[in-house]
């Protein structure tokens, strides 16, 4: 019989922000495998937690991730701990997961803090739908591809950055999708939480004139939906129904489903696109 990982959220700030059942589980478990073991020490010290630790973090997991499988395959249950919030986001534990799974290990998740939410919520910009980035590439022309889905998206995003890249990014943003709303938030749950509310071009001018110090969750306003439309439109405005139904064909998608994509696409019946396919081609 195989152990079982236990995927704990622990604060990302205030202390008190931990699950009873994450508590339960920490106290309970054979080892604790975590990010940055003097950070996690802190924690397991203010609740008399006195489970054996082990790290594990980008620089040692191919061989630490070995170690804990061995020891969970060797019925032993261990949790996993980053250094604040959900393990498995934005850090090595994503692999640790994989690798139980690999090896049918079973995998539970404790429920908890998280920055990328709280910030969303706390942010006062729309939470229907949005997209979480984590920190940008730091390849150049990789952190433009990522910009640059930014621009026709109507998803709010969420998006990590350190204080030193934080100027750039916002200037970066700024160049490829214009003045969009925007919420800096940081120091989240902490004495000193707080949540820049502006525009893109405003928190540039800001933080050009105020150091950025510690760590910041960026949520960036999407794109207007009715300016989508209008742009969508324009763009199938200048192509013929023949070069709109081929382009959906093109990519896959067969005769019936997109003919009826283009007929929605441009407002119009499927028996209109019909009747203008017919004449002008009949291959169709």
């Amino acid at each position: 019989m195989a152990g079982k990982l236990y995927v704990c959220a622990t604060p990302i700030g205030n202390l008190k922000d931990i699950t009873l059942r994450c508590l339960e589980a920490l106290k309970e478990v054979d080892l604790i495998a975590s990010e940055d073991t003097r950070h996690t020490i802190k924690l397991l010290n203010h609740y008399e937690i006195k489970t054996p630790l082990e790290s594990y973090h980008e620089h040692n997991k191919e061989a630490k991730g070995k170690k804990i499988l061995n020891l969970l395959l060797d019925d032993k249950n261990i949790a996993l701990v980053s250094d604040a919030g959900m393990p498995g986001i934005c850090d090595p534990g994503e692999d640790l997961i994989k690798l139980c799974y690999e090896k049918n290990v079973e995998v539970t998740v404790l429920p908890g803090a998280t920055a990328s939410i709280t910030a969303l919520i706390l942010s006062g910009i729309k939470t229907r739908s949005y997209c979480f980035e984590g920190f940008l590439p730091s390849n150049k022309k990789a952190k433009k591809e990522v910009i640059q889905r930014l621009k026709d998206d109507i998803r709010t995003y969420i998006i990590y950055e350190a204080p030193h890249h934080l100027i750039q990014t916002l200037k970066e943003i700024y160049e490829q999708i214009g003045n969009r709303n925007i919420a800096i938030v940081k120091e989240l749950t902490k004495k000193y939480e707080n949540v820049f509310k502006s525009n893109l071009l405003d928190a540039i001018q800001y933080f050009e004139n105020n150091e950025p110090k510690g760590e910041y969750v960026l949520v960036i306003e999407g794109a207007n939906e009715s300016d989508i439309l209008n742009k969508q439109r324009e763009d199938i405005a200048k192509i013929s129904i023949k070069e709109h139904l081929e382009k959906y064909i093109s990519n896959g998608i067969d005769v019936k489903e997109a003919m009826k994509k283009v007929a929605k696409d441009r407002g119009i019946s499927k028996r209109d696109v019909y009747n203008e396919i017919k004449i002008k081609n009949n291959n169709f």
